[in-house]
């Protein structure tokens, strides 16, 4: 869960750069480093471990200069060492970096192929040796790095040196947080609030696609067009700053928007980027595994839902899903070799920790979905399976719901691999494909102007409903429960094969029908629904990717996803599901956060 500070300043900048990193540690790190322009020169200084380490370093080899940058690492490409930790530097070029770029292998090709050597196993490299090679082609630098960003395929954010440049940083954004700090005299680029808090509590919240370049006394804020644009100026209080809405009116849709990096970093536990390899933490033996039994509440059981799927279907490990609360008084009956698998954000529900329990009594291996690392699901259970969402301020789940996806699917790949179900080419395949996501979900998230302008029909209804097929049914689920939990509108989700056999008989043309159906191979069965739907007068809305809404009945309302591969179209697609119902609760007026009657971990019964 990597963090960045960047700064032109007018005082020494080691010092600063530390005490802003030690600010960044809550987000988690396995390595940290500096560099500074020293004399002309960029120096730096990086170690692996702790922040302790790299101070240990700088004790002995001091760094100079008023000018540097400085990063924590969750190590994604390549394992946590020094010789992969942040700053990388080629040519000219110095930079820190989260997040994945997805096309590194054939970008790093190309340019070893011109002669560049790279010195780490991290995709990071790739990028600064891209700006350099367009640098050496005669381009400015703000040039040079919109060029090289435009080459980029993935989830980024970004802070970058360029020597012989004394007083200029760049930074960009997308996918992954990046703000700019305002002071007297001096300017900060940071990954959030808390990172530029030492120095000023001006804040520029840069939006998707924007880069800047920053000097001692002035933000130039380009748009991914190149155009320049205004971003505005924010107070952010100190006390705030680790909770900041941001330029977001609510923490849910903070949050929302927080799970490209949020599902990059939960990535990151379980698939190595180089070699293909999807793992399971833990040292749990799925080849030895005879069955999956997930126990959980509300949205976490939905997310349970969605994995059986694919633990089925790819790993060929029967799976059976239940609301903790059923499951721990029905005396249930279990085999073994079953693999009980906990899902809680908090890791401290009362039901889904009562369930796990009677799972260890009953001699199961367990194992507990969290985010909640030190919470007592992850200390009671034989195996955490962590999720990095990072904190969830809202009550209603979001980020949480989508990391808890993510790392089930990863699990269901190392499941299939360990299995001899998939070879070790199809398993790079699927690897690929789920480091798509983070990038995926960005752009899904581009649809939010249309669905703000949908949600002022929808918030006039009085009842909604949702269909789906196939993995899409849970997400019918989870949309239903998140319109109901913050908009105070009944809805309900059904599997869409489900309509003739009751539901079709609550469609009329005051019932809004939201159809989640991407271009799958249930698509057909899922339009032939639809279908049945406006025959009878009703409201259909449908989400799908381009592939789909050419097919889209006449008189749907269509919202566009990008098109992916099924096995992350679940979290493709929640994100314009989730923001359909908040969305409809601001137009209601409804307290999106703190809902009526809910509290974000429910510890009781």
């Amino acid at each position: 869960m990597c963090g960045i500070i960047g700064i032109v300043g007018t005082k020494p900048v080691s010092e600063r750069l530390i005490d802003s990193l030690k600010r960044l540690e809550y987000r988690g790190y396995d390595s940290a480093g500096v560099a500074a322009i020293v004399d002309g020169k960029v120096q730096v200084r990086k170690e692996a471990g702790k922040i302790r380490a790299l101070e240990n370093l700088l004790d002995v080899q001091p760094l100079g200069g008023m000018v540097g940058i400085g990063h924590t690492r969750w190590a994604t490409h390549g394992g946590p060492s020094t010789r992969n930790a942040h700053p990388h530097t080629v040519g000219r070029v110095t930079l820190v970096h989260n997040g994945i770029i997805e096309n590194f292998a054939e970008l790093k090709a190309e340019l070893k192929a011109q002669g560049v050597t790279f010195n780490s196993d991290t995709d990071t490299e790739v990028i600064a040796a891209l700006v350099d090679h367009y640098l050496g082609k005669g381009q400015p630098p703000l040039a040079a790095f919109k060029t090289a960003l435009d080459r980029l395929t993935g989830a980024y954010a970004l802070g970058v040196l360029i020597e012989g440049e004394d007083t200029l940083v760049m930074g960009a954004r997308k996918g992954s947080p990046l703000v700019v700090g305002h002071g007297v005299g001096e300017m900060f680029i940071g990954s959030d609030a808390l990172a530029v808090g030492p120095f000023t509590n001006k804040i520029t919240y840069l939006e998707e696609g924007d880069f800047v370049a920053i000097d001692h006394d002035s933000a130039f804020v380009f748009d991914s067009d190149g155009n320049p644009v205004d971003r505005g100026i924010r107070i952010v209080s100190a006390a705030a700053a680790l909770v900041e809405k941001g330029n977001y009116r609510h923490f849910m849709e903070k949050e929302i928007h927080e799970q490209p990096e949020a599902c990059q970093r939960t990535l990151s536990a379980y698939v190595d980027p180089v070699t293909g390899h999807v793992s399971a933490p833990g040292g749990i033996d799925f080849a030895e595994v005879t069955r999956i039994q997930i126990v959980a509440c509300g949205t976490a059981s939905y997310a349970g839902m969605i994995a059986r799927y694919v633990f089925e279907s790819l790993a060929g490990l029967p799976c059976d899903v239940e609301i903790a609360s059923e499951f721990r008084y029905r005396n249930p009956a279990v085999i073994p070799g079953t693999l009980a698998i906990a899902i809680s954000q908090s890791g401290e529900t009362a039901d889904t920790l009562a369930a796990l329990r009677w799972c260890k009594a009953a001699g199961l291996t367990t194992a507990a979905v969290v985010n909640s690392h030190e919470s007592t699901m992850a200390r009671e259970a034989d195996v955490l399976f962590p999720t990095h969402a990072g904190p969830e301020i809202g009550v209603a789940s979001t980020k949480a719901f989508t990391s808890q996806i993510t790392a089930l699917l990863a699990l269901a790949v190392a499941a299939a691999a360990a299995r001899g179900r998939i070879d070790a080419t199809e398993e790079a395949r699927l690897a690929a494909v789920l480091l798509e996501a983070p990038r995926l979900i960005s752009e899904s998230l581009g649809c939010e102007d249309a669905i703000r302008e949908l949600a002022q029909e929808i918030a006039k209804a009085r009842d909604v409903l949702y269909l789906g097929r196939g993995a899409m049914c849970p997400l019918a689920y989870e949309g239903a429960l998140k319109l109901k939990e913050i908009s105070y509108i009944h809805a309900e989700g059904y599997a869409a094969g489900e309509l003739k056999h009751g539901p079709i008989a609550l469609v009329d043309e005051a019932t809004p029908i939201i159809v989640i159906a991407p271009s799958d191979a249930l698509f057909e069965k899922t339009a032939s629904n639809m279908s049945e739907v406006v025959a009878r007068g009703g409201r259909v809305v449908m989400i799908t990717d381009a592939a789909g809404a050419a097919h889209a009945p006449e008189g749907a309302r269509v919202i566009i996803a990008p098109a992916c591969d099924p096995l992350i179209a679940a979290l493709v697609m929640a994100g314009p599901v989730q923001l359909l119902a908040y969305h409809v609760a601001v137009q209601k007026g409804a307290d999106v956060d703190q809902p009526r009657n809910l509290a974000k971990s429910v510890t009781v019964e």
